[in-house]
């Protein structure tokens, strides 16, 4: 089985797994209890918030949470005022703002162009004096976009509004801007176990309890596991040590891919370069066909390929190619039978929409993996002409 779904979740790093057996297997004290094993079950959480912290802005704490969609929650429901989001934020922000909205809390919801970007004007507009929360992706995870968070956090605060970022698939990869004020972060997207996030909270702002019963980590309620902090806290030291060699390597596969594909402006598909569309190289090259990226090819994580091939038959695609784990659409999504809304946002028919494909890896891709993979899934795409 080759994995090209990271943005789904990554594999677990065995240096994370390490780290969580001993907690597992031989330590059971709850970090909330008063004696010495608990004591140095405590240490050992603490030993993690402070790995974790590493990846995240100065001026604020760590809170552990059961993951970023918990956390996404908290920070919503724990704010207070109007709603600024975008329309191609992940469910866990679109479906809890709804769900705020249900109450009667107002909400504006910013549009993206073909780019996947949102206008600055436009939302500087939107956010209005007396907003409440703005709250937006860092990298959107089903088209790879970056969007100009540090330029909507300016904006926000000029309105009085905190911001919240949703960091889980930028974490480690793409830097957090300074001026946010929330930050939202899992660790099964960083090579960590799942079952386990963070929500960031800049010192002095003050959020409401989604939670309550005991108050373990101060304003959020419920025992903490030691295994899954350690295995969180090693993932994040990780990411940390490694952030320019995972980098260039993604890199690397990026611009394999985009040359197997062929895919116009493929190489120019990271972020701040300008480098001019680079032909494969002899042996290296598929069928010229018609793929196209979905998103921005320039404001956008290497590790994300989102592309379009017309009259693609997604469904057959995969059943065609089960020992490769890609995707249709982001996982929240998978199954639904509905368009993904992120493709739908930046102006994709329905029919667009569904002869998509995203492709996604990461630390632990081989070049030899995804040579092998592209040549599969394009030579069984055009099959089906």
């Amino acid at each position: 089985m080759i994995y090209l779904d990271y943005q789904a979740t990554t594999p677990l790093a065995p240096e994370a797994l390490d780290a969580m057996l001993p907690w597992l297997r031989d330590q059971h004290a709850n970090p909330h209890s008063a004696h010495r094993p608990a004591r140095a079950a405590k240490a050992a959480v603490e030993v993690a918030r402070e790995q974790v912290a590493a990846l995240l802005p100065p001026g604020g704490r760590v809170v552990f949470t059961s993951g970023a969609t918990e956390a996404l929650n908290w920070a919503i429901k724990g704010t207070t005022g109007p709603i600024v989001t975008l329309a191609t934020e992940h469910a866990a922000v679109l479906d809890t703002v709804a769900a705020e909205a249900a109450k009667g809390r107002a909400v504006t919801m910013l549009p993206v162009g073909a780019d996947g970007l949102t206008d600055l004007e436009d939302a500087r507009a939107a956010i209005a004096v007396g907003t409440g929360l703005v709250a937006a992706m860092l990298v959107n995870n089903e088209i790879g976009v970056i969007q100009p968070i540090a330029a909507l956090a300016d904006a926000a605060h000029e309105a009085g509004a905190l911001v919240l970022c949703d960091a889980v698939q930028g974490c480690g990869r793409v830097a957090i801007p300074q001026n946010v004020d929330l930050v939202a972060i899992s660790a099964h997207k960083i090579y960590g176990p799942k079952g386990i996030g963070a929500l960031w909270i800049r010192d002095g702002v003050a959020l409401e309890p989604l939670l309550h019963g005991g108050d373990q980590e101060g304003g959020r309620s419920g025992t903490l596991s030691p295994a899954l902090c350690a295995g969180f806290g090693v993932a994040a030291a990780l990411m940390k040590e490694r952030e320019a060699k995972d980098r260039a390597h993604i890199e690397a596969l990026w611009e394999l891919a985009t040359r197997l594909l062929r895919l116009p402006g493929g190489s120019r598909g990271l972020v701040g370069r300008a480098a001019d569309w680079a032909p494969a190289s002899a042996g290296e090259a598929l069928k010229s066909g018609e793929y196209r990226l979905n998103g921005s090819p320039t404001h956008r994580y290497a590790g994300n390929l989102n592309i379009r091939l017309p009259g693609l038959d997604v469904a057959r695609l995969m059943s065609d190619l089960r020992d490769f784990a890609f995707s249709a659409g982001s996982a929240c999504a998978s199954g639904s039978g509905r368009p993904s809304h992120v493709l739908r946002a930046i102006g994709l028919t329905d029919a667009q929409a569904r002869s998509s494909i995203r492709l996604g890896w990461g630390r632990y891709t081989t070049q030899a993996e995804l040579t092998g993979a592209i040549t599969r899934i394009d030579a069984a795409a055009r099959a089906q002409a």
